[in-house]
């Protein structure tokens, strides 16, 4: 059997495209083929028909203005190449409700948002510790995505999930997991299971993903 092709969404930094190897080297290990996307709304349409599945990867942080908001002063917000790119492959994966999907980070933020939620802009605004959150910290997670620690890198979440479903919390109340129950496998999550170590939310969940990948060919 082939091999299910990710299409994983790049960063642009200093004129160029970029994604830290941490994301291919996990969907290599989970058994996938990695191919990275350039941040190009244009192309979107004919990637989301190519690929067997999708990890919107971690970046730095949305522009609000496409969602009716004013950004934070604390931002410091993601090219808008990579906006516009990656909400085009979102909103094309509307129409292919098949394809699987893992969002990561800001991937789950922009997937959240895109479908109606909304966003604490800067957490040290609303906990007594958010510092909890950032540095690739580990703490606590729960929900029916399951129990365990997790990496994290992150001064905003979701503070609201849309029409998604939360599956996953951090002991502070964060929302650290979403979900989209009208497609197999749609699932968002805070944390960055490319670096975290526990089997189950980290490269288990990523083998999850990959396995819910059919090939096209």
């Amino acid at each position: 059997m082939p091999r299910p092709v990710i299409g994983i969404t790049a960063d642009v930094h200093d004129g160029r495209h970029a994604l830290r190897p941490a994301y291919v080297d996990a969907v290599l290990a989970a058994g996938g083929v990695p191919l990275i996307l350039p941040a190009n709304a244009d192309a979107a349409a004919e990637v989301v028909g190519r690929c067997d599945g999708f990890l919107l990867s971690g970046g730095d942080d949305p522009i609000m203005e496409a969602f009716g908001e004013a950004t934070h002063p604390a931002a410091t917000t993601i090219d808008p190449r990579r906006q516009d790119g990656e909400l085009a492959v979102i909103r094309a994966l509307d129409a292919r409700p098949e394809v699987a999907v893992l969002a990561v980070c800001l991937g789950m933020q922009l997937l959240g948002l895109h479908a109606g939620g909304s966003l604490h802009q800067h957490l040290d605004d609303v906990l007594e510790d958010a510092d909890v959150h950032k540095d690739d910290r580990v703490h606590g997670v729960e929900g029916s995505i399951g129990t365990g620690l997790v990496t994290s890198w992150h001064h905003q979440a979701l503070a609201d999930a849309g029409r998604l479903e939360v599956i996953g919390r951090a002991p502070d109340g964060v929302i650290e997991a979403v979900a989209d129950a009208d497609r197999p496998f749609c699932v968002g999550v805070q944390w960055h299971p490319e670096r975290t170590a526990d089997s189950e939310l980290g490269s288990g969940l990523i083998r999850r993903f990959v396995d819910a990948c059919a090939p096209k060919y």
